[in-house]
């Protein structure tokens, strides 16, 4: 009788979708647990990315399903989340202390990239996970000033440095070390060596993913970047307007050739919101991010406004994710540090690290 419970266990949770995975509890592997006592039953489920705002709601959806079955009077379930390593290039080795490098890009500058970087890394960190943000643009460093972090980080060996840190994100820039109105006027092989210090050298502690907020462009530093540094997986950031598309592409395209999975595309500024009367506007068109999606097979992860709200809040230090955590644009960067999450969930894990180093010596 047991057993075939379990197996209508079974069925009902097959029955249940990951909104995220596009799968199906049971073919998912999220199924981790199930304890039949009696007419109560007891479920455990363990998603592959973080989802604190999600979970309850998503728990209670299981229970419902469960408690409709048939011999059933009470189902307790539990919905949980692991974060794990994915595989980077196939050359390189993934960070100590960082289990997933996530590289946000874009093919051209103004698309808003910088301000999509950190609230995206604002919002892992708000559904539960780990997160630091390494901002690469080395000509242009905004994350200083959109974290409201400000002084310089400290070495406690001399050789190494601690990353700085607000809002629960951890962050290293160039702009720490420099003062902000100073020019970097240096050339590529500068620019990618002082990056890979700033990366290596900065003792992140025990990241689940760490942003890299890429310089915009797809010129030698950018392709440098994405050989050099492990990513597990890639954003684009782009504007419906077509000639940002064009350069999108680019972007997506680099990323394929280095062989980095691209999660998905974020389409900024896909529409105007007055600020006088609310109305919505597709100034600079519609559907691009949509059909660009389409065009190369990945997932749209979210659409964002061209809201002055959204600018001021960077500017000033409080980026929307944690100035108006409640409101609806916060939840869309939530939403779409969700869906980040759960697409690189699905490739294929690092076993790298968990292999002992084997060394062969002369004796």
């Amino acid at each position: 009788m047991a057993e075939l419970s379990r197996l209508k266990i079974e069925t009902a949770l097959k029955e249940i979708q990951d909104p995220y995975l596009g799968k199906d509890l049971v073919s998912a592997n999220e199924v981790k647990d199930i304890q039949i006592d009696g007419d109560t039953v007891t479920v455990k489920i363990e998603l592959g990315y973080p989802a604190k705002g999600f979970v309850e709601e998503f728990a209670r959806q299981i229970k419902d399903k469960l408690e409709s079955i048939d011999g059933v009077c009470q189902a307790n379930v539990e919905v949980g989340w692991k974060i794990v390593a994915h595989s980077v290039q196939k050359n390189l080795t993934p960070l100590p202390n960082v289990k997933n490098i996530i590289a946000v890009a874009s093919g051209k500058g103004g698309v808003g990239k910088s301000t999509t970087s950190v609230n995206l890394a604002l919002a892992l960190a708000a559904e539960g996970a780990r997160v630091g943000i390494l901002d690469a643009d080395i000509y242009g460093p905004s994350q200083p000033r959109m974290l409201g972090i400000t002084g310089q980080p400290v070495s406690e060996d001399g050789k190494s440095l601690e990353p700085m840190e607000n809002y629960g994100v951890q962050a290293m820039s160039i702009g720490f070390l420099i003062e902000e109105d100073t020019p970097m006027i240096w050339r590529g092989p500068m620019v990618t060596q002082a990056l890979e210090q700033l990366l290596t050298d900065t003792r992140w502690k025990d990241l689940d993913y760490l942003i890299v907020d890429m310089p915009p462009g797809t010129g030698d530093t950018q392709l440098t970047l994405s050989q050099k540094i492990p990513v597990s997986g890639a954003v684009i950031v782009t504007t419906p307007q077509d000639i940002a598309l064009l350069d999108a592409r680019k972007g997506l395209k680099m990323f394929e050739k280095v062989e980095v999975a691209v999660l998905g595309i974020i389409e900024n500024m896909s529409t105007h919101i007055c600020s006088k009367c609310g109305h919505e506007e597709h100034i600079f068109g519609a559907g691009g991010g949509e059909r660009m999606a389409k065009e190369h097979g990945v997932e749209l992860l979210g659409s964002l406004p061209l809201d002055i709200n959204i600018r001021e809040q960077a500017d000033s230090g409080h980026p929307t994710v944690v100035a108006e955590p409640e409101g609806r644009i916060a939840q869309t960067y939530r939403e779409i540090a969700r869906k980040t999450a759960a697409r690189l969930a699905t490739q294929a894990k690092d076993y790298k690290t968990k292999f002992p180093k084997i060394v062969i010596q002369n004796s």
